[in-house]
């Protein structure tokens, strides 16, 4: 998935997915659409849009459903789905319409909870080893570009650094993989880039970091670049896109992350050789 119409794709899918699963439980109770319809008191049209994934069922319809099919110790499962179908797409504009911070806030827990985080990035550098003027440049372009009504980039900056306390305290194990690209990428100018690329290498100390580079001259086939995307443990993964926020819980979609993942660990350099690509980059710069 390269694209903000395969992310939009995958969010229909899980609204199908749900729809289908509601289908099943009438027809396993015997029950017509009409009949189920007439029983949870609504229209007839209601059932079809709901099983056709043109209308999305609330939380008090899945009650209904369940109650008339006779399986209401499915609801805290139905919902659970629901809510996941209801976070699988976020778009930037909606989501940023109350600044930046709360964004951050909101997957504190996520970071905090998760044993094993593994991150691919492209073209920049992973939040969880951030400088705070990377971090500043970075989410000021993202402030401007998007034209975000709410100026907190202060406030959404110290919510990431104080994120990366994990980097430090726990269990946590952490594998960042970055393209050669991402060390090059300038955010905030010479100085900003050259402490950023020079907090890589002490990170690169820490015991439950590692972090390798895909060097440029690596042989690419089937390997090919894709988007920024983070996952947490097995039970999550997130997708930057363009236009919006991905997040994937459903197995299959997260299994294909892990195995790209993996593809790219392959071809991926660490230790010294990446170390002397971070050097070869802040050289760049002096």
């Amino acid at each position: 998935m390269s694209t903000s119409h395969s992310a939009s794709s995958s969010a229909q899918a899980a609204r199908e997915a749900l729809a289908s699963r509601l289908r099943e439980l009438r027809l396993d109770a015997g029950l017509t659409a009409r009949a189920l319809a007439a029983l949870a008191g609504w229209h007839e049209a209601k059932t079809s849009r709901i099983e056709h994934g043109k209308k999305q069922p609330s939380e008090s319809d899945l009650a209904a459903w369940v109650r008339v099919c006779g399986v209401p110790g499915l609801l805290p499962e139905l919902i659970a789905e629901l809510r996941a179908v209801d976070s699988a797409w976020l778009d930037w504009r909606r989501a940023e319409k109350s600044g930046l911070t709360h964004l951050n806030v909101a997957v504190r827990e996520l970071y905090e909870r998760t044993k094993l985080y593994r991150s691919y990035c492209q073209d920049v550098i992973p939040g969880l080893l951030q400088t705070a003027g990377y971090t500043t440049a970075t989410l000021e372009a993202i402030r401007d570009r998007r034209q975000v009504p709410v100026d907190d980039v202060a406030d959404a900056v110290a919510e990431r650094l104080a994120r990366q306390h994990i980097l430090y305290e726990g269990d946590h194990r952490f594998v960042f993989i970055l393209e050669a690209a991402a060390l090059t990428y300038r955010r905030g100018g010479p100085e900003v880039m050259i402490g950023q690329l020079g907090y890589l290498l002490e990170a690169m100390a820490l015991p439950s970091v590692s972090l390798a580079v895909i060097p440029t001259h690596a042989e690419r086939a089937g390997r090919w670049p894709v988007e920024n995307f983070y996952i947490f443990d097995e039970v999550q993964a997130n997708v930057e896109l363009v236009s919006g926020f991905l997040t994937i819980t459903q197995p299959r979609e997260i299994a294909m992350y892990v195995e790209t993942f993996i593809r790219f660990h392959e071809i991926a350099v660490f230790g010294r050789e990446a170390r002397a690509l971070i050097k070869a980059a802040m050289d760049t710069l002096e």
